[in-house]
């Protein structure tokens, strides 16, 4: 079935509550454990369509905000989402206390009641108003930036349309185009200070109504954090700034030779990874996906079988285009079996990454759409980032499909990226770190915080004020996750780590390294994060000798590159 296929109806709250109130009664009086069992089933059934039903509404609504009634469905999910979880609460409560939960573990394995006793400590019936509201201040955050029309050279563009523009090797331009997006963020930067300076304190409260010492522990456990700490996430930050700080930092001045710039760059240079102008997709967005079908055809039957469904029943949404929300995802419609895939093309190197990055993740949901209890179809976030980052290493062998001449540049500008993103991306959690930990501080106090990380994770940064918003330290408001999905930026620079384990091992051996990728991915969310590396023979990130490793290799690599010719 197409995705413009699938029907849409919004369900009956009340229906939804007296049915799982029903049937969390039944659980709680099963005489045996294929009656707990056949409840449990039932409760499945239930939860794929309203899942389904949600995933559907949100899906229609990012792909054009300004349609009315897939808005009002929003707004209906952002209330109906909180109550709902007062309701699966009492559901977790009954499975956690149930006489025959060695019987379900013995069955569907532990992990379950691992997440649900996180669940409980994640939420309680008292902060749905402020979960209500946090809803709503996210979507309103969404909205603003889906809204921008930002003038630039006689045209009027999105944020998304203005990006081919910022990578642009014509000096003048490039820049120009980083300033006028800067200036809207900064025409709009009142509303962006107020939305997220009511998100922290609503947030900062909701931790200290669960009996935390603030949001920092409501947010781990909402993350489903079920196998590290904070302090392991601390030693990682610290891991970052002893090996991969400076390794960034030599591609960086590197990079700068090659534009002819002085070091620090501004970010308007540093966007720029050669002289002759970034990596460009040599295709339509047709000719993309095509190239994509025959990496996928030609990588395994698996992955064939795969991607020819997400174009043959029509499960992805690229173009970019008016009243779109902006950046992109995959989810899972779980009713359909299928994943869909969200984003906007634009020109730049990202629509290739979209191919395989998100199409990694739509492939692991693909090959565990079947799995019960349907959340073991997703593993936990920083695991699910490792399907996707990795995948963009094993399109490698089809480069030249996607960037035709630009391949060399790809290669090296997609490594070097991998390795100075992980920088930015740590800075990102110790900026989150600091505002949860300081909820009182003034908008200007977190820019100020922000433009001092700056200093420790990407001491290459030319910090002038010469650029509007983003040269005066306020760049992260257009960091989305930022302000809708705490502490999850890490996610990324975990599983960016052991995605550079997998590029390392398709040096040596791309089947056997394709052999350990499957058998990470089939695994699900079946296991914990280290538990699924530990199966699949990886190391887990939060051993230092890990970052060591993959940098060593990686600035080996690089070092010896042939860059000859290319400007």
């Amino acid at each position: 079935m197409k995705f413009k296929e699938m029907q849409y109806t919004r369900p009956d709250p009340e229906q939804v509550k007296n049915r799982l109130t029903e049937l969390t009664r039944k659980l709680a009086e099963a005489g045996s454990y294929d009656e707990a069992r056949a409840v449990f089933m039932a409760s499945e059934a239930d939860l794929k369509v309203v899942m389904s039903m949600a995933e559907i509404a949100m899906i229609r609504h990012t792909i054009d905000t300004r349609d009315e009634f897939y808005d009002a469905e929003s707004k209906f999910w952002d209330n109906f989402n909180p109550e709902i979880q007062e309701y699966s609460q009492k559901w977790t409560m009954t499975l956690l206390k149930s006489p025959f939960r060695p019987d379900f573990e013995k069955e569907f394995g532990d992990l379950m009641f691992k997440n649900a006793e996180l669940q409980l400590k994640a939420f309680s019936p008292e902060i749905i108003p402020e979960m209500q509201r946090e809803n709503e201040l996210t979507t309103e955050y969404s909205k603003l930036i889906a809204s921008a029309q930002i003038p630039f050279e006689g045209g009027v563009y999105t944020l998304s349309q203005l990006t081919p523009f910022k990578t642009d090797a014509d000096d003048e331009r490039r820049l120009a185009a980083w300033k006028a997006e800067g200036k809207w963020y900064k025409e709009h930067q009142d509303k962006l200070d107020s939305i997220y300076d009511e998100l922290t304190h609503l947030r900062d409260a909701m931790g200290k109504k669960m009996g935390y010492e603030g949001y920092t522990t409501l947010g781990y456990y909402s993350m489903g954090r079920n196998c590290y700490t904070k302090e392991d996430v601390e030693k990682f930050r610290l891991a970052v700034q002893k090996y991969l700080v400076p390794v960034a930092d030599s591609i960086i001045r590197k990079q700068a030779e090659r534009l002819g710039k002085e070091y620090p760059l501004s970010f308007a240079d540093a966007a720029l990874s050669f002289r002759s102008g970034n990596p460009r997709p040599c295709g339509t967005a047709d000719e993309i996906l095509a190239a994509g079908r025959k990496l996928y055809d030609e990588l395994s039957p698996e992955t064939s079988e795969f991607f020819r469904h997400m174009l043959d029943d029509e499960m992805m949404d690229v173009l970019s285009t008016e009243g779109k929300a902006g950046g992109g995802y995959c989810t899972g419609i779980p009713m359909y079996e299928t994943p869909f895939i969200f984003a906007n093309f634009n020109g730049t190197q990202g629509d290739v990454e979209v191919v395989t990055h998100e199409a990694g993740h739509a492939f692991e949901y693909w090959l565990n759409r079947k799995r019960i209890p349907i959340e073991y179809a997703w593993p936990s976030m920083e695991a699910c980032e490792v399907h996707s980052m990795s995948m963009e290493f094993f399109a490698w062998p089809w480069a030249k499909e996607f960037f035709g001449d630009d391949e060399r540049k790809f290669l090296y500008s997609h490594l070097a990226g991998a390795l100075t993103f992980i920088p930015y991306g740590t800075m990102v959690d110790h900026f989150q770190h600091v505002v949860y930990e300081k909820p009182g501080l003034t908008p200007a106090e977190r820019h100020a915080e922000w433009k001092r990380l700056l200093g420790i994770y990407m001491p290459w940064m030319k910090l002038d004020g010469d650029i509007p918003f983003y040269s005066e330290g306020e760049g992260w408001q257009r960091q989305s996750h930022i302000y809708q999905r705490p502490f999850y930026y890490i996610d990324y620079c975990l599983a960016q780590t052991v995605a550079l384990e997998f590029w390392a091992m398709i040096q040596k051996d791309t089947k056997n390294a394709w052999e350990h990728y499957m058998a990470y991915t089939k695994q699900g969310g079946s296991r914990t994060f280290t538990e699924l590396l530990a199966n699949a023979d990886l190391v887990a990130p939060f051993d230092e000798a890990c970052l060591r490793t993959v940098c060593e290799a990686a600035s080996a690599w690089l070092e010896g590159f042939d860059l000859t010719g290319i400007e």
